[in-house]
């Protein structure tokens, strides 16, 4: 059984930082792909980041860009995404998701990725 558990949430000031993490267990995605997505209250969730298992490489929503980092670690079967700068309008729960396909077309769309974290709650005041 494939499961994604994240961990790492919490409540941080405006300008601050946290550091979430996605454990995996039950299979490798080794030639997929890790992302994070958020979902803030009464809106749809939306794509924050991603990366490819094997060659590492990256891809960021505009809106994190510069400030959020995402990483793996293959030994460990973990992604991590070091968010750094928050804002309130970061706050949402966020969830890891993983797809067998690499940084190819829809890789920002919800519905391309099988399996799911339960989400963790990210909350940024002012």
């Amino acid at each position: 059984q494939v499961q994604l558990v994240e961990s790492g949430g919490g409540l941080v000031q405006a300008g601050g930082s946290l550091r979430l993490s996605c454990a995996v267990s039950g299979r490798t995605f080794s030639t997929g792909s890790m992302a994070w997505f958020r979902q803030a209250p009464g809106k749809e969730r939306e794509f924050v980041t991603v990366i490819a298992w094997r060659s590492g490489s990256t891809y960021y929503a505009d809106s994190v860009k510069g400030r959020f980092t995402i990483s793996r670690d293959n030994a460990k079967n973990t992604v991590s995404l070091q968010m750094s700068s928050l804002k309130p309008d970061d706050t949402a729960v966020y969830y890891c998701a993983a797809r067998d396909l690499g940084l190819v077309n829809g890789l920002k769309v919800p519905g391309n990725y099988h399996y799911w974290g339960q989400g963790t709650q990210v909350t940024v005041s002012s």
